[in-house]
């Protein structure tokens, strides 16, 4: 490969038209922030590219998401500033030089890049700096956004004339809970690019399920799901979780060999063009049929997502469903034989903790954890809605009243993980609700994981996308259909 000298990131193959959707989009984001009653400036960097094994090979690149947002932008070397004093609104860049054009092609000009977003005034980056300085000087206030990565820790420092740890001080909480309102209600658009995504999972998780043979490697099925997501989009919304080991919530290794008897924990999701998200959860029997003690704990998995499903409303707490969704399976786990005594006395308890130590679920849009940069609470709850502290409810990520436009995960599981239910069992934790007996013959069990993503509508929910088998009958019959892939004889 050649190696180049400048940046090149810009994604659109018409590069004349690289913005994420119609600039009157971004001008009325622009405004309604505008009439938030905030005062100062509020500036938003771009992401710089990210060099992967030296300078010039980087990864490949990813605009700031509320960058994106306001700006709609897929180029680096950029900052939005929006003054809420005089409604102004500049962008700062680097005009395109020859290298640019011999490297990448014709490429817009700074002016043009603000044409194509309907921000009239440019001006040099270099001159952002100074910029900024005078206008902390004239005693102005500022509003930036938490920074999550070193290299742009780096530059604010420098902006500010100040050492990193000191950048919290700048951080406005004023600023993000306005582009948390903002953000979290989805337009006509972004719920279409996230149909759009939701869409491509299909494809990825029925693909999964076709491809979980006896003799498989995970990483054939990982690599075969994320290149659809490549295919359809920008690419996946994070890094593919798929294992047999699903008792590990988050498990990114893939070098399982697949045998018969076990199951497949999948959570995957796509990001369009324009990096809208999506994310589901499927769990598959390797070698296409669940066992019956298999069947057994999948039913109350799923039983706990449809009811979420069936009793989500607008203006309802999301606390309330994971509230719902731990009682079900408390409720099944009892009938199972592995938890035992009052129901509501284990829920209020905290027992289900052992088997699903997670939330119900999270915001989704442009982030897979949408806006989490801004803090999770920030996000997931409000005054209204304070965060739980007790175990088997603190870890849910988004509790509060939902409102038409919102877009959330139902995520309920079932895991057995050894070294919890060792500690615990040690500990005699809940023993008045666990049967730790039977616990033991489920070690070797793994985990199930069903995900749905909700739009919340103004009577209740709908599921986006294309559905994805659920139910076993649906999973089991997807399996069977048998898919052919590639293997590379010694590579992996």
């Amino acid at each position: 490969m050649w190696t180049k000298a400048v940046d090149c990131s810009l994604l659109s193959v018409d590069l004349k038209n690289n913005t994420m959707f119609a600039k009157e989009i971004f001008a009325s984001r622009r405004a309604a922030l505008l009439k938030s009653g905030l005062k100062g400036i509020a500036f938003f960097p771009a992401n710089d590219e990210a060099s992967l094994n030296y300078p010039d090979n980087t990864y490949r690149y990813r605009q700031d998401s509320n960058f994106a947002y306001f700006f709609g932008l897929d180029t680096p070397d950029l900052i939005g500033v929006i003054d809420f004093d005089s409604g102004e609104e500049i962008l700062f860049g680097r005009e395109i030089t020859i290298d640019d054009i011999i490297w990448c092609g014709n490429l817009p000009s700074l002016t043009e890049q603000g044409e194509m977003i309907a921000v009239k005034q440019t001006r040099d980056i270099n001159g952002f700096g100074e910029y900024l300085r005078d206008a902390v000087n004239k005693g102005r206030q500022i509003h930036i956004l938490p920074p999550y990565r070193g290299d742009m820790k780096i530059k604010l420092a420098k902006w500010f004339n100040t050492d990193i740890d000191s950048l919290s001080k700048y951080v406005s909480q004023e600023l993000i809970t306005e582009v948390v309102k903002l953000r979290e209600i989805k337009s006509d658009v972004e719920i279409e690019d996230m149909e759009k995504a939701a869409n491509t999972a299909y494809f990825m998780h029925t693909t999964a399920m076709k491809m979980c043979k006896p003799g498989v490697i995970e990483q054939e099925i990982a690599g075969a799901v994320e290149g659809i997501a490549i295919s359809n989009g920008y690419g996946v919304s994070f890094p593919v979780i798929l294992s047999v080991d699903g008792q590990t919530l988050h498990n990114h290794n893939h070098n399982n060999v697949l045998q018969e008897g076990r199951m497949v924990v999948c959570d995957a999701g796509a990001e369009t063009k324009n990096y809208y998200a999506s994310d589901f959860t499927r769990t598959i029997p390797v070698g296409g049929k669940f066992n019956s003690r298999q069947s057994d704990i999948y039913n109350i998995v799923l039983k706990a997502n449809m009811e979420v499903i069936n009793n989500t409303r607008p203006f309802n707490r999301y606390f309330d469903m994971h509230v719902l969704a731990c009682r079900t399976i408390i409720e099944g786990l009892n009938a199972v034989g592995l938890m035992k005594g009052n129901v509501d006395d284990a829920l209020e308890a905290g027992a289900h903790y052992l088997f699903m130590p997670h939330g119900l679920g999270h915001a989704l849009g442009m982030d897979v954890h949408d806006m989490e940069g801004l803090g999770e609470n920030n996000v997931g709850y409000d005054a209204e809605t304070p965060r739980a502290t007790k175990e088997g409810f603190r870890g849910l990520r988004c509790g509060k009243v939902l409102k038409p436009g919102m877009v959330v995960t139902d995520e309920p599981g079932i895991y057995f993980i050894p070294t919890l239910i060792d500690i615990w069992k040690a500990e005699g934790k809940h023993k008045d609700f666990i049967n730790y007996d039977k616990v033991e013959t489920y070690k070797d069990f793994g985990g199930i994981r069903i995900e749905d993503d909700l739009l919340v509508t103004n009577d209740g929910i709908r599921v986006l996308g294309r559905p994805i088998p659920k139910t076993v009958a649906e999973v089991e019959a997807c399996c069977a259909e048998g898919r052919e892939w590639m293997r590379i004889p010694g590579i992996i």
